[in-house]
Formats: structure tokens, C-alpha cells, sequence
């Protein structure tokens, strides 16, 4: 079995975000990036995949060669090998175009990634990839198991889970708790080194899209604190400040 696992290259949940001067990029400097936490499940679950049915698992991201620590990373974790495509991943259809193409020459049983990326939280690459390539696409999974050609999975809907059954190939987005997430040891990084990266031009350069401006939300304004037992107080200020009475 062939798995592919595609992750992303995001900002740390905790960074303070900022952008370049004329609002058009998120601001790079001082900010640590690591793999799009949805991706690490997908990761995680893939390389449990591996070691229950002798799989093995290809990395695969869209990004310019700052990316590599996060896919050598990702091979310190267990995958075997790994695929860079040289291109700033510009929006969802660019980057599901890249790897649809990587897909339809290697012919993978599963392609895994997380339900959306943190950074643009669109969530909808693993649905355009899975129509570029005419299989079955479904999000978010939360548990996956595989028996023959058949994956058994439950997937997160409103008010419950729902449970499916489908034959191989697939393309998957996941999300906790399908894995528990992985931390590479000393051997993993080691060996993380000399692991096969291979670096290879855009397949397509369709973009859709065009970013017109970033901005911050509004700064919070700040809380106010009422006594439980002084129901007047708070009568008035939802009726004279936050209007909602």
C-alpha cells in the first residue's frame, strides 16, 4: 500500500501575526513555522498505517525551500520519503493541482491531509483533489481503519459521528483523535537526514485567486466585571452599551 500524506508549512498557533507593509503578505520575520496540526493527525495515522500493513508513506508538500525543516520533520517521524514542490502555495486550487498531478503518477492507495490548513482554514483542497483524480473525497475523519481494499471510517457531523465504508483509492481529511500525535526520537532525526527529498517544478501555475488586503480584527475591548447580585447594573449596560436589549 502507497500513502501520501500532504502537509503544510503554517505559522505556530501562538505567533503574534503581522503583515508586510502593504497588507498583501503575512509578515515571515521572527515567525516559527511547523506542520498544519490537522496534518500532523493525518501524519500520525499514516504512519500507524505503516507499521499495521507494511505500507509506505511519501510526504508531500507545496512550498519554496524554507518548507524542508518541516518535511524533514515530518520523514524524523516515520515516512519514508518526501516530494517538495518548488512553488509559494498561492491558493486552495494551485496547491490541489500540484498534487493531483504527483498523485496520477504514482498511483497512491490513500492521500492523506488535515481537514484545512490553520493559516487560511479553507478546507477545501482534499475535495478538489479528489475530483481532479475522480475518487471518492471525505471530511474530517476521525478514525480510519483498513482492511483489504476497504477503509472503515467515522467522520465528525452536526449533533454525532457518522460511520462509512469505501473501497481504495481515497483522499481523506482528517482531524483529531484518529492519531495521537507523534514526537520524533534522536533515530528519527538522525535518519530524517539522509531520507530522499525530491525537489520538482510546478506541475501548473492556474491561480484562481488574488489576495486584495489583509487585515487584523478589531482589537477586544475590554471585559467588565458585574456582581451576580446586581441584576440593575447589568440590565442597564446591555440595554445602553451593547444595544442587545
Amino acid at each position: 500500500m502507497k500513502i501520501l500524506v500532504c502537509i503544510t508549512h503554517v505559522p505556530d498557533t501562538t505567533t503574534k501575526i503581522k503583515f508586510t507593509p502593504d497588507n498583501k503578505q503575512l509578515d515571515k520575520a521572527g515567525v516559527q513555522f511547523v506542520i498544519g496540526p490537522y496534518d500532523d493527525y493525518a501524519l500520525s495515522r499514516a504512519i500507524d498505517l505503516k507499521n499495521e500493513l507494511n505500507a509506505t508513506v511519501t510526504i508531500l508538500n507545496v512550498g519554496t525551500s524554507e518548507t524542508e525543516p518541516t518535511i524533514r520533520k515530518a520523514l524524523a517521524l516515520g515516512a519514508d520519503d518526501a516530494i517538495r514542490i518548488d512553488a509559494e502555495p498561492t491558493d486552495s486550487y494551485f496547491v490541489a493541482q500540484q498534487i493531483a498531478a504527483v498523485a496520477k503518477q504514482n498511483n497512491y492507495d490513500l492521500i492523506l491531509m488535515g481537514r484545512e490548513s490553520i493559516d487560511f482554514n479553507g478546507g477545501v483542497v482534499h475535495g478538489i483533489v479528489g475530483e481532479m483524480l475522480g475518487i471518492p473525497a471525505l471530511s474530517p475523519i476521525m478514525k480510519l481503519d483498513i482492511e483489504g481494499r476497504v477503509a472503515k471510517m467515522a467522520r465528525e457531523i452536526e449533533g454525532g459521528k457518522e460511520y462509512l465504508e469505501a473501497e481504495l483509492p481515497l483522499v481523506l481529511g482528517c482531524q483529531e483523535p484518529i492519531a495521537e500525535w507523534k514526537i520524533p526520537n534522536m533515530r528519527g532525526i538522525m535518519s530524517a537526514r539522509t531520507k530522499p527529498l525530491q525537489v520538482l517544478p510546478p506541475f501548473a501555475e492556474d491561480v484562481l485567486t488574488e489576495t486584495d488586503r489583509f487585515e487584523l480584527p478589531p482589537p477586544r475591548k475590554e471585559c467588565k466585571f458585574i456582581d451576580p447580585e446586581n441584576v440593575e447594573e447589568l440590565v442597564d449596560l446591555l440595554q445602553n452599551e451593547a444595544k442587545v436589549l
